[in-house]
C-alpha cells in the first residue's frame, strides 16, 4: 500500500496545531508543526514533506508567501491552505500559486482530514498526468498522431470539447495535454468526476453556495466553476449529470456568468469547458436522457481517444513510464522486462487499456524479484485468457479479480468512489463485487 505521507503544519495557534497533529498522527500520517513561516520554513529544509497545511495569517512569514516559497524549493509539494481571513480573491489567487486546495475557518476536524485524504489519493495520478504529458503528444501510433494534429489545432480557441473513448484510454490526460498547449496554460485546471457525487452535492461542488444557502452551509464556499476562471475546467463522465445539472450547465455556457447557490451576485466567467465520457451522448440524447441543446454546445470540437489495442506501437514506450512511475513511486530500482514476458504483453488485449496496463506494471514491479521482470511474473490469465471471465476489470478469474478488487479498495483507503476509478468500473458494478465476494469496505 502507497504509504500515508508527511505533513507540515503551519499554524500559531498553538492548539489547533496540536490538535490538527494528534488527528492527522492518528490518521497514519508522519507530521511535523511549525508556528510560525521562518520555523515551517527551517523544517522543509531538513525533512521530505509531502503535503503542507498552512495558515494564511502568520508572523513574520504569511501563507501566501510560504506557499510562494515552497513552490520554488518543490513544486511537488501539495499545500493545502487555511484561513480565517479569506476573500474570494485570497483563495483564488492561492490557487493560481499552486495550492491544491483551501479550507475557511472555523472548520470540522473531518473537512482537513477528507482534503487530505482527497490530495493523497490524487497524488499518483496527477504525477503521472505531469510526467507522461510530453510523451503523450510524441507517439508512434497513426490515430494518437491524428489525435496529437487535432488537440494542436484547437488548443487555443475557446470552444468546448467533447472527448469519447473507453474507461481507462486516457480521457483526463488529453483534457490537460489541451489546457497546458493553450494560452490558458498557467492558469486553473479544476476536473470534476460528475459520476462520484449525487445531485445536491454536485450541484453545490460546481456552482458554490453563500453562507446559510441551506442546512450546513456554514461558510462561503466558491464553486469549480469559479475557481476556474480563466483557465480549464474538465467535467468527466458528462453523461451522468441530472437533467437540473444539465439545465444550469447550459445556461452557464450561454450567458457566460452564474451565481452561487443561495446568492444574488453574479459572476462573470471565462472558463474553457471539457467534457469526456466512455458513454454514447449521441443515444442518451436519443433516448431523452440528455439534452439535445446542451449536447450540441458541449460537442463542438469531439475528440476521440483511441483504445490501447489500436496503438500497439506505443506500447514498449508506456510500458517503461510506467516502470519509471512506480520505480520513484515506492523508490525501488529500475527493472527490465525480459523478451518473453514483453512479448506477452504486446499481445495481449488489454480491455482495461492504458489504466489496466498501468495497474498491472505497478503490480508486476512489485512482486516480481531480482532485477527483471519475467514471464513467471505475469498472471495465468495472461497466457490463458480463454479460461478467464469478462468483467469492467478486464479478464481475470475469480480469485484473481478478488485480490485486485481487495487491493484497490485497501489502496484507496476504502474509498469505493476512488478505488472504482482504479480499477476502471462503475461504483455500482463495483458494490456487486464487494458483495459477490464479500467483501469488508
Amino acid at each position: 500500500m502507497m504509504r500515508k505521507g508527511t505533513i507540515l503544519i503551519a499554524e500559531d495557534e498553538v492548539n489547533l496545531a496540536l490538535l490538527l497533529e494528534r488527528i492527522l498522527k492518528k490518521e497514519g500520517y508522519v507530521v511535523y508543526v511549525a508556528n510560525d513561516g521562518s520555523a515551517a520554513k527551517s523544517i522543509l529544509e531538513a525533512k521530505q514533506i509531502d503535503m503542507v497545511l498552512t495558515d494564511i495569517k502568520m508572523p513574520d512569514i504569511d501563507g501566501i508567501e510560504l506557499l510562494k516559497y515552497i513552490k520554488k524549493i518543490d513544486p511537488s509539494i501539495e499545500v493545502i491552505v487555511m484561513t480565517a481571513f479569506a476573500t474570494v480573491d485570497t483563495a483564488i489567487n492561492a490557487l493560481k500559486l499552486g495550492a491544491r486546495d483551501y479550507i475557511r475557518k472555523p472548520f470540522d476536524i473531518d473537512e482537513v482530514i477528507n482534503a487530505v485524504k482527497k490530495v493523497r489519493l490524487q497524488d499518483v495520478q496527477d504525477e503521472l498526468v505531469t510526467y507522461d504529458f510530453n510523451s503523450m503528444l510524441v507517439t508512434n501510433s497513426p490515430k494518437m498522431q491524428e489525435l496529437v494534429k487535432l488537440i494542436h489545432k484547437v488548443a487555443n480557441s475557446n470552444a468546448n470539447i467533447y472527448i469519447n473513448g473507453e474507461t481507462g484510454v486516457g480521457k483526463e490526460l488529453v483534457a490537460h495535454a489541451i489546457h497546458e498547449i493553450s494560452d490558458r496554460r498557467g492558469k486553473p485546471f479544476i476536473k470534476v468526476n460528475c459520476s462520484a457525487l449525487p445531485e445536491t452535492l454536485l450541484e453545490s461542488e460546481l456552482f458554490g453556495y453563500e453562507k446559510g444557502a441551506f442546512t450546513g452551509a456554514f461558510n462561503r464556499k466558491l464553486g469549480r466553476f469559479e475557481l476556474a476562471n480563466g483557465g480549464t475546467i474538465f467535467l468527466d463522465e458528462i453523461g451522468d449529470i441530472s437533467p437540473l445539472i444539465q439545465l444550469k450547465l447550459l445556461r452557464i455556457i450561454q450567458q457566460k456568468e452564474l451565481e452561487r447557490l443561495g446568492g444574488t451576485q453574479t459572476i462573470a466567467l471565462d472558463v474553457r469547458i471539457i467534457t469526456a465520457t466512455n458513454k454514447s451522448l449521441d443515444a442518451l440524447v436519443q433516448g431523452g436522457q440528455f439534452r439535445e441543446d446542451l449536447y450540441y454546445r458541449l460537442n463542438v470540437i469531439p475528440l476521440s481517444v483511441p483504445p490501447l489495442r489500436e496503438r500497439r506501437d506505443d506500447m514498449i514506450s508506456l510500458i517503461e513510464n510506467f516502470i519509471k512511475i512506480s520505480s520513484d513511486m515506492y523508490h525501488m530500482p529500475y527493472k527490465n522486462i525480459d523478451s518473453e514476458a514483453m512479448e506477452v504483453l504486446l499481445a495481449y488485449h488489454w480491455p482495461g487499456n492504458v489504466r489496466e496496463l498501468e495497474n498491472i506494471i505497478e503490480r508486476l514491479l512489485l512482486i516480481s524479484e531480482g532485477t527483471a521482470i519475467k514471464l513467471k511474473d505475469l498472471p495465468p490469465y495472461f497466457m490463458h485468457p480463454e479460461q478467464a471471465i469478462s468483467s469492467g476489470l478486464g479478464i481475470y478469474k475469480d480469485s484473481a479479480e478478488e485480490q485486485i478488487i481487495r487491493k484497490a479498495i485497501e489502496e484507496t483507503d476504502g474509498n469505493i468512489t476512488k478505488a472504482a476509478e482504479k480499477l476502471g468500473i462503475s461504483r455500482r458494478s463495483l458494490h456487486r463485487k464487494i458483495n459477490k465476494y464479500n467483501l469488508e469496505r
